[in-house]
């Protein structure tokens, strides 16, 4: 009798054990992606970031949740790779292709998630900068068509939809520095400064406060000769809080442009 009721606690817990694992793994996996958010995001501690996020991928493997993290860590630490040297610059390109990739394999998981085209946009947006937006232009259309999926999906809330709308708001500045019958031969002709604006506000309407949003308008808007508008996007860089690792950086460009165009 005590041997049958020994068995049948085994069997529960066996039982138990089975229906729980799912629930632990997939706890656990958030428990990773939550570090590895707040290494990126808090502690701006990139390489502990993408480590977190190959530790998730380790317990759950072709996950779009970790997918387009690595994606985004990637990208992080290869803007802060020396480029000194060819050498260097090359290092530095084969980090935004891994983010790329990686980004690309999200997309391909979860067609449905806006977040994943964001990711891939940035990533591709990286390479095209690198590589220089006027010889890949191929590159530069993927970028906005991202974007524009992106936005059609409109989920991700309002943090994501905000990037996307960034994202196309910097590719439409980027590409409309170059004259237009010129582009228009490598299929940009779509790129228009004025939409960039446009875009550039609603990624602000969506997620105020940014220091990345305002600085980019405020130098679109220098561009147009309109100083006034420029000030005051300047001026928003400066009141906004710290955000991003790249925000003191940002303060201190706002406060020299600033000083520039005070009397423009």
């Amino acid at each position: 009798m005590k041997t049958t009721r020994l068995s049948l606690v085994v069997l529960a817990f066996l039982a138990l054990s089975v229906f729980l694992s799912p629930f632990l793994v997939a706890q656990n996996v958030q428990d990773l992606l939550n570090k590895g958010d707040d290494y990126l995001d808090v502690k701006y501690d990139n390489q502990k970031a993408l480590d977190t996020f190959f530790e998730a991928d380790k317990i759950s493997p072709k996950n779009w949740e970790v997918y387009w993290r690595i994606s985004r860590a990637y990208v992080y630490i290869a803007e802060h790779m020396p480029e000194n040297s060819s050498t260097a610059k090359d290092a530095q390109l084969a980090v935004f292709q891994k983010a790329y990739y990686y980004a690309d394999q999200s997309v391909k998981l979860a067609p449905t998630e806006a977040i994943t085209y964001v990711r891939r946009a940035i990533a591709n947006g990286k390479i095209a900068l690198f590589k220089g937006i006027f010889s890949v232009g191929g590159v530069v259309n993927a970028v906005k068509a991202d974007c524009d999926k992106a936005i059609a999906l409109g989920n991700g809330g309002n943090y994501v939809q905000a990037l996307a709308y960034y994202i196309l708001a910097r590719t439409n500045a980027e590409v409309s520095k170059k004259w237009k019958p010129a582009r228009s031969l490598l299929g940009l002709g779509w790129a228009d400064l004025d939409v960039a604006i446009t875009d550039y506000k609603k990624a602000i309407d969506l997620y105020p406060n940014f220091r990345m949003f305002y600085f980019d308008l405020g130098y679109a808007y220098m561009r147009k000769d309109d100083y006034a508008d420029a000030r005051d996007m300047f001026n928003k860089v400066i009141s906004s809080p710290k955000k991003d690792e790249n925000d003191d950086s940002l303060l201190i460009s706002a406060k020299a442009i600033l000083e520039k165009i005070k009397d423009k």
